[in-house]
C-alpha cells in the first residue's frame, strides 16, 4: 500500500471533482461557537422560505429561563435569517414565533394544546405551525419554562439544518430523567484524563470573578438537553465540600441554574475525617451520620436546588465503606439519608477495585453488587461503565444492566477518550453509544434493551438516566480538537432520546457545525462513522482489550506484564504460541454466565459469538479458521491493516473538503488525521511483531511491512505528560 503523503493547506483536486471548488474564502472559526454558531442560512430557497414564515418573535413571561429562551431566539433567528427580529407582541403578525406555557402565556393558553401537552412530561416541548388569534404561528409549547428552553433550540436546529417550518410538528420529551456530564476536574484546575487543556472551572477567581464560559457551556448543554454537571472529579479533594468552595459552587451554580442544569459534587467518603476533624468515616458511626446529615444542610444552604454526591469509594487508593467492613450499599445509603429531605441523590460510582488480582477482573462488579440489588435507599443510583472492563474501544454491554431490578442504573460513557488516541485520533463515539443503547440484555425476553433499562420500559418504575466523563477543557475549541465536539454533540442528543442513529446525529452535527452543503454532509458524516471502526480494528481488533501501556493508556504495548497483572495486556490477551485471548465461557471463567441465557449462550458458544466479539469471550489457536475464511492469525492481520487503511480513507475524505469549510478547522482535523495516520500504523505494525515473536507466523505478504523491528518498537517511551500523551514515533 502506497504511503500517502499529508501537507497542511495541499490543495486536493479531489475536492474540486467532488463538491465544486469554493469561490471565495470562508470566515475563519476557531471551534469556539461550537454547534451554536448561527451563520446565516446560504441556500437561497430555504432562506426565502424562513424570511417569509418567520416575521415576530413572542415569548410571554419573565422567569429567568424564558428570559434566556428569547434571548437565545434573538441571537439564533437573527444570525439565521440575517436580518433583526421584531420582539414586540402587539400586534400579533403572520408569521410569529410563539413560545411560553400555559402558565406564562395568555396566547398559548388560548390554544388546545391540554392533551397533547399533558404526553411530553415536565421537560418536554411541542412544536406547530397553527393558529393563534386568527393568524397563523410557529408555535413553541411546554409545560415548564425549561421545556420552552428546550423546544427553541430544537426549532433553531431544525432551522440550522435547513429542514422546511411549512408543516412542521414536532412532539419531543426525554426517556430517561437524567442526562448529566461528569467533569473528572481536580479543584487545582487539573484534569483526569483531560486532553483539552485546564479545568474551566477557574476556582482560584470564584465567586468574585465569574467567566462567561459558564454561560456558553450552560448554553451548549441546554441545547442538547443535558440537566445535570457534577463539577468535581471522583478523587478530588474533600476541601470540594469546604465552605469556601461551596460560595465559589454557588456562583457556578446561579449560572447554570436558568438553563435548567442542576450541579452535583463529589463527596470524598473520607471527608469527615479530612475536613471534619473526625477520627472514623465509618457509615455505620452515629456521629459520621450526623456530620453528613449537617453537610447537606450546609450545601443546601449555599445551592438550594444542588443535584446530590457523587461518590467512588474503595478504589484509585480511597477509604470508602470496605475500610470499615462495610458493603457499597452501606456507604451509599450513609450519603442518601443525609440527602433525601432535600430532594437530592446520590450517584454511587460503580467502581471496584480489589487489592488482590482476581481470576478474571471483569467478574468482580457483577459478582459483587448484583447481591446488593433492592438493599440501596430509592434516591441511590448505581452509575455503571458501558462495558465490565474500562472503556475499551468495544467492549461486550456490561451485565449488569438488567440484573438489578430493584436498583437503578445510571448508564456512563467517556466521552474524553482515555483509550482512543485522546484528542488527536479522530473517533466519533456515537456508533460506540448506539451499539451499547441497542444491546439486548434479554433480561425480560427479547427486546430488553440496554435503553428500554435505563427508560423504566424493562423494570417499571425503576428508571434512571446517561452520564458522559466530559471532554471539555479551556482550550479555545472547548475538546482539543474540533471533531470531538461531535461526541459530546451525540451524548446529549442520544441521552435525550436513546433511539436516535448516530448517522442522524452525525448528520446533525455537520450541518450546525460545519456546513449544510450535501456533499460537504455527506462527505464528513461517513468519515465520522467510519472511524469508530476503525480505531477498533488498529487498537483491539477481534475483541482484543486493554492493549494500552500505563498509566497513560496511550500507545501500543501488548508485551508488557510487569506490575499488578490484571492491570497489564499480557493478562488479557493471554496470547502464546498455540493460541490468543481470555476463556471467559463455562470453561475458564465462566464470566459469560453473568449475562442472561440467550446472551450467554451465543457468546459462550464458538460458533455463534461474533468476531468482533471472539477473543474477548474466547481462547483459540492461531491456526483456526473462521467464517471469512481466515485463520485466526491471518484475520488478525487482516483487521490491523484494514484500520490503517481507514484512517487513509479518512484522510482522502477529508481533504475533499477542502475549500469547503474555513482554512483553521480544515488544518486542525488534517494535522490531527496525519497524526492518527502514523500512530495506526504503530499500532498495527508493534502488535503483530509481538504477537509473531510469539507464534512465529508469517505476515501475509500483501500487507505493508513494519518501519522498525520489534526491539526498536520496545524502546519508544511516550511523554510523561497526561495532558497530551502522545509519541514521537514512525515518520
Amino acid at each position: 500500500m502506497r504511503q500517502l503523503l499529508v501537507r497542511v493547506g495541499h490543495r486536493a483536486t479531489l475536492a474540486c471533482l467532488l463538491l465544486g471548488c469554493a469561490s471565495s474564502a470562508l470566515r475563519a472559526d476557531d471551534g469556539d461557537d461550537l454547534w451554536l454558531s448561527y451563520g446565516t442560512i446560504s441556500d437561497p430557497a430555504r432562506r426565502a422560505e424562513y424570511l417569509a414564515s418567520i416575521s415576530q418573535l413572542v415569548v410571554e413571561g419573565e422567569s429567568a429561563t424564558l428570559v434566556v429562551a428569547r434571548a437565545e431566539l434573538v441571537r439564533g433567528l437573527s444570525g439565521l435569517l440575517g436580518r433583526p427580529l421584531t420582539t414586540d407582541g402587539r400586534p400579533l403578525r403572520a408569521g410569529a414565533i410563539v413560545a411560553g406555557t400555559r402558565a406564562s402565556s395568555p396566547l398559548i393558553a388560548s390554544l388546545p394544546l391540554t392533551a397533547s401537552l399533558r404526553g411530553v412530561g415536565r421537560e418536554g416541548y411541542l412544536i406547530r405551525r397553527m393558529r393563534v388569534r386568527g393568524t397563523m404561528a410557529t408555535v413553541i409549547a411546554a409545560n415548564s419554562d425549561v421545556g420552552v428552553l428546550y423546544g427553541a433550540f430544537a426549532l433553531l436546529r431544525e432551522i440550522q439544518t435547513q429542514r422546511s417550518l411549512r408543516r412542521v410538528e414536532l412532539t419531543s420529551a426525554p426517556r430517561v430523567p437524567l442526562r448529566m456530564l461528569d467533569h473528572w476536574d481536580n479543584l487545582d484546575r487539573s484534569v483526569d484524563r483531560g486532553y483539552a487543556g485546564a479545568s474551566i472551572w477557574e476556582w482560584n477567581q470564584l465567586p468574585a470573578v465569574v467567566s462567561p464560559r459558564y454561560r456558553d457551556y450552560a448554553r451548549a448543554n441546554a441545547s442538547l438537553g443535558i440537566n445535570g454537571t457534577v463539577l468535581t472529579a471522583p478523587n478530588t479533594n474533600a476541601r470540594a465540600l469546604a465552605p469556601d468552595f461551596l460560595r465559589k459552587t454557588a456562583a457556578i451554580a446561579a449560572v447554570l441554574r436558568p438553563y435548567g442544569i442542576r450541579v452535583y459534587l463529589t463527596a470524598r467518603f473520607s471527608a469527615p475525617i479530612e475536613i471534619g476533624g473526625l477520627r472514623t468515616a465509618d457509615p455505620l458511626d452515629p456521629v459520621v451520620r450526623q456530620w453528613w446529615r449537617h453537610k447537606a444542610d450546609e450545601v443546601y444552604a449555599a445551592i438550594p436546588d444542588f443535584g446530590g454526591f457523587l461518590v467512588q469509594g474503595n478504589a484509585n487508593g480511597q477509604p470508602g465503606p470496605h475500610t470499615y467492613g462495610r458493603t457499597h450499599a452501606d456507604g451509599a445509603n450513609l450519603l442518601a439519608d443525609a440527602l433525601v429531605s432535600r430532594g437530592g441523590i446520590v450517584i454511587w460510582r460503580a467502581y471496584v477495585a480489589s487489592d488482590r488480582t482476581p481470576p478474571d477482573r471483569v467478574r468482580d462488579l457483577y459478582d459483587e453488587l448484583t447481591p446488593l440489588d433492592g438493599a440501596f435507599r430509592r434516591n441511590v443510583l448505581l452509575q455503571v461503565k458501558n462495558g465490565p472492563l474500562d472503556f475499551q474501544p468495544r467492549e461486550p454491554f456490561n451485565p449488569l444492566f438488567g440484573a438489578m431490578p430493584r436498583t437503578p442504573l445510571l448508564l456512563e460513557l467517556q466521552l474524553t477518550k482515555e483509550y482512543l488516541g485522546t484528542d488527536t485520533h479522530v473517533v466519533f463515539l456515537g456508533p460506540l453509544i448506539e451499539e451499547v443503547l441497542r444491546a439486548d440484555t434479554h433480561r425480560t425476553g427479547p427486546g430488553s434493551t440496554v435503553s428500554r433499562v435505563l427508560d423504566g420500559t424493562v423494570h417499571p418504575g425503576v428508571r434512571s438516566g446517561l452520564a458522559g466523563v466530559a471532554n471539555i477543557g479551556n482550550d479555545r475549541n472547548w475538546t482539543g480538537g474540533i471533531i470531538n465536539q461531535a461526541n459530546w454533540y451525540a451524548f446529549g442528543r442520544m441521552a435525550w432520546d436513546p433511539t436516535l442513529s448516530a448517522s442522524r446525529v452525525a448528520e446533525e452535527w455537520v450541518r450546525t457545525t460545519i456546513s449544510n452543503d450535501s456533499g460537504v454532509v455527506a462527505t464528513v458524516r461517513d468519515m465520522l462513522m467510519q472511524s469508530r471502526e476503525a480505531v477498533v480494528n488498529y487498537m483491539t481488533p477481534l475483541g482484543l482489550s486493554s492493549m494500552t501501556s500505563a498509566p497513560n493508556h496511550y500507545g501500543p504495548a501488548p508485551w508488557v506484564k510487569d506490575g499488578r497483572p490484571d492491570w497489564t495486556p499480557v493478562y488479557y490477551h493471554r496470547a502464546d504460541a498455540q493460541g490468543i485471548g481470555f476463556d471467559r465461557t463455562t470453561e475458564g471463567s465462566d464470566a459469560v454466565a453473568q449475562y442472561a441465557v440467550p446472551v450467554m449462550d451465543r457468546y459462550g458458544s464458538r460458533e455463534t459469538v461474533p468476531d468482533s466479539l471472539l477473543l474477548w469471550f474466547h481462547r483459540v489457536e492461531w491456526r483456526e479458521r473462521l467464517a471469512s475464511g481466515r485463520t485466526v492469525w491471518e484475520e488478525l492481520a487482516y483487521r490491523y491493516n484494514a484500520g490503517v487503511d481507514s484512517v487513509r480513507a479518512m484522510q482522502r475524505s477529508w481533504r475533499a473538503v477542502q475549500g469547503h469549510i474555513d482554512a483553521e478547522r480544515y488544518a486542525q482535523v488534517l494535522t490531527a488525521l496525519a497524526i492518527q495516520e502514523r500512530e495506526a500504523r504503530w499500532w498495527r505494525d508493534a502488535s503483530l511483531l509481538y504477537f509473531q515473536s510469539l507464534n512465529g507466523l508469517v505476515i501475509p505478504a500483501r500487507y505493508e511491512r513494519p518501519a522498525l523491528t520489534l526491539e526498536q518498537y520496545l524502546r519508544i517511551r511516550c511523554p510523561a505528560d497526561p495532558r497530551r500523551p502522545r509519541c514521537d514515533v514512525v515518520r
